[in-house]
């Protein structure tokens, strides 16, 4: 196929009972776990907790027929972004290779955009009608949110390939089918700008499936890397222009809100000095960092929008940079790259352009009638009582609760502290967010420095950021 991505091989042996997926012991299981939980039980055990995740999503969250037996026409693509060609012609090429190896297996190979709308799809001819059967195929939406639990649309919402075989899809009329699909991210803002999956009707795939598709994003996903940092070029070469004519506290941001570079003034007025190093000039997506500003992320999406390839574009909000602060004035100028924005010049104290008027609360959904983690081979149904504080490891987020350490099925700390915030959960660092009905004791370094003591018996400590201090003190009542 490709000096980096390795031959696709999908035949594994035959599965038991006449071949169909549905008549092995394990899939009697896991048909039985869907009918209940389809019937509006809730289940823990019995299915992958990856599975049961999108069960939840699709039953609680997206509301999904799971008696549809075809996927819906796919929207417009008006949000499309252009400069993801590169991406999608390497995904494109690659898929059609791996459609012509799969071909004598009876299997389809279909790739997507990030919104799960079908680009394109190869392999059997046979398997490619049966799949238009249940419009797997070009234009139709094969998200979760649209078709429930399947390889591409399940990739789409977690971060590494997906196996979904026979009766683990959410919609009935698909448990003949088993598929594997991974998403390829923007490593920018690590949203998914695509997928590549590979479907097989009444048999089972290999193992070494995941693998092909794990070393097939990471293939695709050198093109976003190479876009970054050319990205970041662009907006760290603006910064040092305009920096010579802007005084005071002044960064540079990529496209997803991460700092590429920024003046001595704003890292101390953002209260990260002898926390943060001082960037200037980063290029490389892993040294990035993200301000921990209330408010920023929906004011950098309104900016991109509002820009629209407009290099002249400015405008302001009043965003706390500080928890606990007075607003303060923070204008956002568009960096622009072959009519694309690629970054924002952002200056504090500075008021100027259009003025944002979103609301705190746009897009907040309902709150969920419990948290759900993720521990060994089941899924865990949390109160937001029983949670002490959440850690993040970069997007994995880990729940340290009574019942030990389980991971969140949702990944982001910001994420979960949306859905936690109305339980009296705060930010207390860029990596941890407390329970504040369970802080236990408060402990004072010997430079100053607060920790939080969530459990006396074990003196298991949060340490609290200079910044958050003020804000979780007030809170505290200390």
């Amino acid at each position: 196929m490709t000096g980096r991505v390795p031959p696709l091989v999908i035949a594994p042996s035959r599965t038991g009972s006449g071949g169909s997926l549905t008549a092995t012991s394990s899939a009697k299981e896991v048909a039985r776990a869907w009918e209940s939980f389809a019937g509006g039980e809730d289940i823990e055990t019995g299915v992958r907790p990856e599975i049961l995740a999108s069960w939840y999503r699709c039953r609680d969250r997206y509301d999904v027929d799971r008696t549809l037996d075809a996927a819906p026409e796919a929207r417009g693509d008006e949000g499309r972004r252009s400069d993801t060609g590169v991406i999608f012609t390497a995904l494109g090429g690659l898929g059609a290779l791996a459609g012509q190896e799969v071909e004598r297996d009876g299997a389809v190979v279909t790739v997507t955009d990030g919104d799960g709308r079908v680009l394109g799809a190869w392999g059997d001819p046979t398997a490619q009608r049966r799949a238009e059967l249940h419009n797997l195929a070009p234009w139709s939406s094969w998200s979760e949110e649209c078709t429930g639990t399947n390889g591409m649309g399940t990739s789409l919402e977690v971060s590494g390939p997906v196996t979904v075989t026979g009766p683990e899809h959410w919609c009935e009329a698909f448990h003949q089918w088993a598929c594997a699909g991974t998403s390829i991210r923007d490593v920018v803002t690590g949203a998914p700008v695509a997928s590549i999956n590979i479907s097989r009707w009444n048999a089972s795939l290999s193992e070494r499936v995941p693998s092909w598709l794990t070393q097939a994003a990471a293939f695709v996903e050198q093109e976003s890397y190479r876009r970054a940092v050319y990205e970041a070029d662009k907006v760290v070469a603006e910064f040092t222009r305009k920096c010579g004519h802007t005084g005071g506290s002044f960064l540079a941001m990529d496209r997803g809100g991460n700092v590429l570079a920024a003046t001595e003034s704003a890292v101390a007025m953002l209260g990260l000095t002898g926390e943060t190093r001082i960037v200037t000039g980063v290029t490389e997506p892993a040294r990035r960092w993200t301000p921990d500003i209330a408010g920023l992320p929906e004011v950098l999406r309104w900016a991109k929008d509002r820009a629209r390839g407009s290099a002249e574009w400015s405008g302001h909000a009043r965003l706390p940079v500080r928890p606990g602060d007075e607003p303060t004035p923070v204008t956002m100028r568009s960096v622009v790259d072959a009519n694309h924005v690629v970054g924002m010049l952002c200056a504090f104290g500075v008021q100027e352009g259009e003025a944002y008027e979103g609301g705190a609360d746009d897009g907040v959904g309902p709150l969920p009638r419990c948290v759900v983690g993720m521990r060994n081979d089941r899924l865990v149904l949390l109160a937001p009582s029983e949670i002490r504080y959440a850690e993040a490891e970069r997007n994995i987020v880990w729940l340290v609760t009574e019942r030990g350490r389980i991971q969140a099925a949702t990944r982001g700390l910001d994420n979960v502290e949306r859905s936690l915030t109305s339980y009296g959960f705060r930010r207390a660092h860029r990596r941890f967010l407390v329970n504040l009905r369970r802080v236990a004791e408060i402990e004072r370094g010997i430079k100053g420095e607060l920790f939080l003591i969530m459990d006396s018996r074990t003196h298991e400590l949060v340490p609290v950021s200079r910044r958050h201090a003020p804000d979780l003190r007030r809170m505290l009542g200390v």
